[in-house]
């Protein structure tokens, strides 16, 4: 399985990304070597996922959800997917 997340950073600001672990992936962020623009925010927490069967569909999601403002990606994690894959 593959993952798209939002990651809501220590400054309040999200990170979006794709990864095949996601426990891997925020002991990377938290530990200041998974991303320039999360380490410069002091890590954070993931507040959203989803979980594909394809990577190339991850990282469609992915650059879909970056381009929306910050409201729109409010109500998606309000909404929790929760254990749904695509």
């Amino acid at each position: 399985m593959f993952y798209f997340y939002i990651l809501k950073c220590k400054d309040e600001s999200f990170y979006c990304g794709s990864c095949k672990n996601l426990t891997a992936r925020i002991k990377k962020h938290n530990s200041g070597i998974g991303s320039k623009y999360v380490k410069s925010r002091g890590g954070g927490k993931i507040v959203y996922s989803e979980k594909f069967k394809s990577w190339g569909k991850t990282l469609s999601r992915e650059a879909e959800v970056k381009k929306w403002p910050r409201k729109k990606k409010i109500k998606l994690i309000k909404k929790l997917n929760v254990g749904k894959v695509y």
